[in-house]
């Protein structure tokens, strides 16, 4: 079903400039920009359960995960592929893959750095970016949403609509006013990215190299499928944004995102509907959650068997990025959806339970 995105194996070959290599930051590993080369750890060495890996490979395979990566303290500690990539090849470190959702995280990066720039604050009408009558709401209607809803889900937009990614203005209708309703609307988080796009003059594929890609080494591609603009990457560049991120937005020496109270609010509670929600990452940790689709609230966290402070960028069918600063972790999950009901939940959750068999 995704043959027709065989193209980006051409488009994301591309080369991407470079920035010069400045000196390790203390404590954390970061590999090079350019090549395959990166450095790892053993299980053995960091005194980790060796007996429990083959039952997490196994699950994941059973689950029908693609690429599966831990980082630790920026090492490789397991790199493990399954399957088949998109060419019928068998899946690999230069396999392509879509983040869905998880690259939402990606545009809650960028949102803080145009913001660091001055080309727009969050506090702004998204009006002010997206023009008059981007909606089918009244004049005032619009002019009451800040880009601040858009980052946490929280436009009051009806989301009872045919079609949840129209950005169509026939599409977006009033339901609530901002700020008193939470629900996973995913054309709210899309007119994002034309807000971006305005306020900065360049395209989203441009600011995503320019601020993020050329300096750490990623090499996606977002890439329009109908409404959404989906990122796409290897695995390896889903571990670098993820390092990116556990290491406060600084790659070795270079600050990527000065400002660190924004940094900060990417992931924390933002708001007491769904307080699982940060700027458009998933948080542990919290007396209840929203799960995308639904209205209502369960009393319990993200990820109740995992560790206090991870964080997560989450995307359709299982995508995952984890992030734990107290034990230097990032975890990869790229793949195809489990079988089950809410499988991407139950599979996150599961997969902490093998996990937490190894890490001590």
């Amino acid at each position: 079903m995704y043959s027709k995105y065989l193209f980006l194996f051409i488009i994301l070959a591309a080369c991407k400039n470079t920035h010069p290599n400045p000196p390790l930051a203390s404590g954390m590993y970061f590999p090079p920009i350019t090549g395959n080369s990166w450095a790892d750890t053993s299980v053995q060495d960091l005194g980790w359960n060796t007996g429990e890996i083959s039952t997490l490979i196994d699950y994941l395979d059973s689950s029908n995960s693609k690429a599966f990566i831990v980082l630790k303290d920026g090492k490789i500690v397991l790199e493990e592929y399954f399957g088949q990539a998109l060419n019928g090849n068998a899946f690999s470190s230069n396999s392509l893959w879509y983040w869905a959702s998880a690259g939402k995280t990606i545009t809650s990066f960028l949102v803080g750095k145009a913001q660091e720039e001055g080309f727009l604050s969050i506090n702004d009408p998204s009006s002010d970016y997206l023009g008059a009558g981007w909606s089918n709401m009244t004049t005032s209607q619009e002019d009451a949403i800040r880009i601040h809803n858009h980052l946490t889900m929280t436009t009051g937009l009806n989301y009872l609509v045919s079609d949840l990614n129209c950005t169509a203005d026939t599409c977006l209708n009033f339901k609530a006013s901002p700020g008193t309703q939470w629900f996973y609307h995913n054309a709210a988080y899309t007119l994002l990215e034309n807000i971006v796009t305005n306020a900065t003059g360049v395209s989203y594929n441009q600011y995503t190299d320019s601020k993020i890609e050329d300096y750490v080494g990623m090499s996606g591609q977002w890439v329009s499928q109908g409404y959404n603009k989906v990122y796409w990457s290897k695995a390896r560049d889903m571990a670098r944004f993820g390092l990116l991120m556990l290491n406060n937005g600084v790659w070795k020496t270079d600050t990527l995102l000065h400002d660190k109270d924004y940094l900060q609010q990417q992931i924390t509670s933002t708001q007491s509907l769904n307080p699982s929600y940060g700027y458009l990452w998933w948080l542990n940790d919290q007396s209840s959650i929203i799960y995308p689709g639904l209205s209502y609230s369960f009393n319990h966290s993200l990820i109740p068997n995992g560790p206090s402070d991870l964080y997560a960028a989450l995307g359709m069918n299982g995508q995952i990025i984890d992030v734990v600063p107290s034990k230097g972790l990032v975890i990869i999950r790229m793949g195809e959806a489990a079988s089950g009901t809410n499988s991407a939940i139950q599979m996150h959750v599961d997969m902490w339970d093998i996990i937490n068999t190894i890490i001590p």
